[in-house]
């Protein structure tokens, strides 16, 4: 949306004309396999003083030119701790990269890396080595998996996804971005692009046209929702619905608010509970607004709902933990050994789902 801080899309692809037939679930995810982009290939070429057309053998594939091998099989993003040891032993002011590599330095790796790839690396640290010898450095560009957004009861042909697309500068002020993302971003209309679909056969709705669901996503953690409402509709469950939703802004950052509010119209979803937390002087995120509706939450889950989340796992996911655990606590009367007891088996019983990443 014009203002939004962040790029976040939403891409359909069309399966008709795929070699193989491609059929999904809802709650599945797409697995996209991308390209570099070619300008960081050339970049890539100019920094290390290697010529594109030598040939570079990369495991279980073959032999091809350099370029090529850069291009499609290579991960030339990720600052690795091969690259690091390579670079660290060959530059003449190495030794910040082998400091950086000590086991008591991840912390300050981490912050080192930030906003920077390895051809930032490299760039700073300049080392001469044969296209060979970097093929052997780099390790295999790997594909990428996002929760699709879309159910095969509306049309089976057609694959949603929500992505958030990665862009920024680097140290030095070029532009970077992120593989997938900006490999699905910057392709033209009708450009054909090599999917897969990964199962997820515990991330489901439920079958049962009677059981309500219980959904936490916010940011693109909402994606996989989308098509789970989709496909109540299409099957006709009318048992309740409940979205917690949350970004930082509701002028530039509510992804499907129009779809959820017809959803919401239609009676599909039964409650749409929001958490921008830029919006106000106190941050308010999707956790908070559980711990508001506290006791009809747990009102829901005593009555056999389904509890769903996903998004980030590092923060997000843990976050919405505590709070499932201290619902328990407040409005289901456990201590807090019982809670975490009474969260894990609601998570045995597949009742309590994660998609997490």
């Amino acid at each position: 949306m014009p203002g939004a801080a962040k790029e976040v899309r939403r891409f359909t692809f069309d399966t008709r004309e795929s070699e193989s037939p491609l059929t999904y679930e809802a709650g599945d995810a797409l697995g996209i396999r991308p390209v570099n982009s070619r300008r960081l290939v050339t970049e890539w070429l100019e920094v290390t003083g290697t010529h594109g057309s030598t040939p570079v053998e990369v495991a279980g594939i073959g032999e091809m030119p350099f370029e090529e091998a850069l291009l499609r099989y290579l991960d030339i993003t990720r600052i690795t701790s091969d690259l690091l040891r390579f670079v660290g032993e060959r530059t003449r002011d190495g030794r910040e990269l082998r400091k950086l590599l000590r086991p008591d330095n991840k912390g300050e790796l981490a912050r080192w890396s930030w906003g920077r790839q390895s051809v930032d690396v490299v760039s700073d640290h300049p080392v001469r080595a044969s296209a060979r010898e970097w093929a052997r450095v780099f390790s295999r560009l790997r594909p990428r998996l996002y929760s699709i957004s879309s159910s095969p009861l509306v049309d089976p042909h057609l694959v949603a996804l929500t992505v958030s697309v990665v862009r920024y500068e680097n140290p030095g002020g070029r532009p970077r971005g992120g593989v997938c993302s900006s490999f699905l971003a910057d392709a033209g209309p009708g450009a054909r692009v090599p999917v897969f679909v990964q199962r997820s056969p515990h991330f489901r709705p439920p079958a049962d046209a009677t059981t309500p669901m219980v959904m936490v996503g916010p940011g693109t953690g909402v994606a996989p929702f989308v098509g789970f409402l989709e496909e109540r509709r299409a099957l006709g469950h009318r048992a309740p619905n409940w979205l917690f939703f949350g970004d930082q802004h509701r002028a530039t950052d509510f992804s499907y608010e129009r779809e959820l509010t017809a959803l919401l119209d239609d009676g599909t979803l039964s409650r749409l509970d929001t958490a921008f937390s830029r919006d106000q002087r106190t941050k308010v995120y999707v956790q908070d607004r559980m711990r508001e509706h506290g006791p009809e939450l747990w009102h829901w889950l005593q009555g056999g709902a389904r509890f769903y989340v996903c998004g980030d796992a590092s923060r997000m996911a843990k976050d919405v933990d505590r709070a499932l655990r201290d619902i328990a606590v407040a409005h289901g009367g456990l201590g807090e050994a019982e809670a975490a007891a009474h969260v894990r088996q609601l998570a045995a019983d597949k009742r309590y789902v994660r998609d997490v990443y």
